[in-house]
């Protein structure tokens, strides 16, 4: 099989239009038509509908799709198996919630750095749930993630325990009841985001329904608006501590049922572990570079 009409075949297939792959790819659109025209000569069945609009996949294409971004996986790992020294070096990419990557990776990040510079690191942010689906995808080495996670191909380790505080501004009363938040607009990341799936958990459970929920895609811009007084919202007590501790913000604790979450490093059961990957999960299992203390401001 041509293993490059395979990746135009892929390229087409996610992005559904055979001149946006070309443009992807940077080939001439002619060549990827050639090249896919070929490899559904060598297959003996049609892969793609053609149409005005761009491509639809066929069924036998749509099988072939689901396939390769295993192959090209599996490609890659042989090419990493014959030129492993089991020397750290080369890429890695790892996921990681926005609040995680805010407040508990930069001291684990920094100090992998510094031990091993030949290792080109890329850190993606993201809600769980999209970065467990990157990493079922072979699109992420490795992520953290809020717990629980259940998957047949997924290895998972905790390696911090999180406590989720109700933070508001410093005008706002103690609490005596989750009903008197109704009122309050709701702070929250997008959809997919634990700690979000959390305070609407809680929520539900207390029978309240918000006036409003407004959606923002960083940490800073939530606690920026909490401040404010735009509105309130749950998050890890230590991406807030600081603020709490400055005056600029409150925090109020929340039933153990939905404050406690363990923060999770998940990665595929097939994955190879290259050396880079090795040491870089030997030293996430180190507690004390999640602590508070490890926290560089």
């Amino acid at each position: 099989m041509d293993l490059q009409a395979l990746k135009f075949f892929q390229a087409v297939g996610k992005l559904g239009s055979i001149s946006k792959a070309a443009r992807e790819l940077n080939y001439a659109q002619s060549n990827l038509t050639s090249r896919i025209q070929q490899l559904e000569s060598d297959l003996q069945t049609k892969l793609l509908y053609r149409h005005n609009r761009g491509t639809t996949l066929t069924d036998k294409g749509k099988v072939l799709l689901s396939y390769t971004d295993e192959i090209f996986q599996l490609l890659d790992e042989v090419r990493n198996v014959m030129s492993d020294d089991q020397t750290p070096k080369g890429p890695l990419v790892i996921g990681s919630m926005e609040t995680t990557a805010a407040v508990r990776l930069p001291a684990l990040l920094s100090r992998f750095h510094r031990e091993y510079p030949a290792v080109d690191l890329t850190l993606k942010t993201g809600p769980t749930e999209l970065n467990v689906q990157r990493v079922l995808q072979y699109e992420l080495d490795g992520a953290f993630v809020a717990g629980p996670i259940e998957h047949p191909d997924l290895i998972y380790k905790t390696v911090i325990d999180e406590e989720l505080v109700l933070v508001t501004d410093v005008s706002h009363q103690p609490l005596s009841s989750i009903k008197e938040i109704q009122s309050r607009t709701i702070l929250v990341f997008r959809n997919g985001c634990s700690y979000r799936a959390r305070f609407e958990e809680w929520l539900h459970y207390e029978g309240v329904i918000p006036e409003k929920i407004m959606e923002l895609g960083t940490l800073d811009g939530i606690i920026g608006c909490v401040f404010a007084g735009l509105g309130i919202s749950l998050l890890p007590h230590s991406a807030v501590e600081k603020y709490v501790k400055e005056g600029h913000l409150l925090q109020h604790s929340i039933p153990n049922r939905f404050g406690k979450v363990k923060t999770l490093f998940i990665y595929r059961k097939d994955k190879y572990m290259s050396a880079s990957f090795k040491e870089f999960i030997k030293m996430s299992s180190n507690e004390a570079v999640f602590s508070n203390k490890a926290i560089l401001f």
